[in-house]
């Protein structure tokens, strides 16, 4: 007979190992077979997933958390994590877009999403940062797309450094989508690489509005390089697993909530 943790869908039970080995840093194989009430060797097949992934690292007797130990997932690798998720925030995003003018799309798997349901007849110019943004919207002739120069991440694909914060100092837009590698109330939004967190400061000050684009799995994460406070946010839109709690504690810091 199965019991209750292996009767749960396998990504609902690595999402809990993962939110678990992000909370205390590390995981025991033992404490979470008991807990999920699954064998040990589920939960071993569990954190191999979850290190293909980069979220976690194997060591004897368990994990520990990517976080820790400075990593960052690749942008291939976070593209396939939470997908119904960021398609579901992409779509929420849509109805923040102005019917016209200037936008900023900050690199990242969140924000790709919703360069590929971009409206065909809105007359926007494009400003990112992403190399794969860019040859996503380049063809279509409603855009006017502006591709950030500098070094690019290959990591994540993103252009950085002095050049890329010189143009984003010369140019403003109506709205910039910023995405995240984690968000908090103490911390403010968060991401591993010092080079991309510049120019996520860049983007922010170069528009009217902003919007962060993040699902709830990033929130309560803190990573190295911190470059905007939640303050500093007008809308932060993510998906419906988010808790009121945190709901609450968010708006409390200023931006509004919206779960799609």
């Amino acid at each position: 007979m199965q019991t209750e943790g292996e009767r749960m869908y396998a990504e609902e039970r690595q999402a809990e190992i993962a939110n678990r080995a992000r909370a205390a840093g590390r995981v025991e194989v033992a404490m979470l077979a008991e807990v999920l009430e699954v064998t040990p060797e589920t939960v071993r097949r569990d954190l191999s997933v979850l290190e293909r992934a980069g979220l976690v690292r194997r060591v004897h007797g368990g994990a520990i958390v990517s976080d820790a130990l400075g990593l960052e997932p690749a942008l291939s690798v976070r593209e396939s994590l939470h997908t119904v998720e960021k398609v579901r925030i992409a779509q929420a995003a849509i109805g923040l877009l102005p019917h016209e003018g200037a936008i900023a799309l900050d690199a990242g798997s969140t924000t790709f999403r919703l360069a590929e349901i971009l409206p065909p007849d809105r007359e926007l110019t494009v400003v990112t940062n992403s190399l794969p943004i860019a040859s996503l919207l380049a063809s279509r002739p409603a855009l006017v797309v502006h591709l950030v120069g500098g070094r690019v991440r290959s990591r994540t694909l993103a252009t950085v450094d002095p050049q890329a914060i010189a143009y984003l100092r010369s140019v403003f837009v109506d709205v910039a989508f910023i995405g995240t590698n984690g968000f908090s109330v103490g911390r403010g939004l968060t991401t591993p690489d010092s080079a991309e967190a510049a120019v996520k400061s860049a983007l922010i000050a170069s528009a009217r509005r902003c919007v962060l684009l993040a699902d709830h799995t990033k929130y309560g994460s803190d990573h190295f390089a911190q470059f905007a406070g939640l303050a500093q946010m007008d809308t932060i839109v993510t998906d419906r697993a988010l808790p009121n709690s945190a709901v609450a504690e968010i708006e409390a810091a200023g931006p509004q909530v919206v779960r799609a």
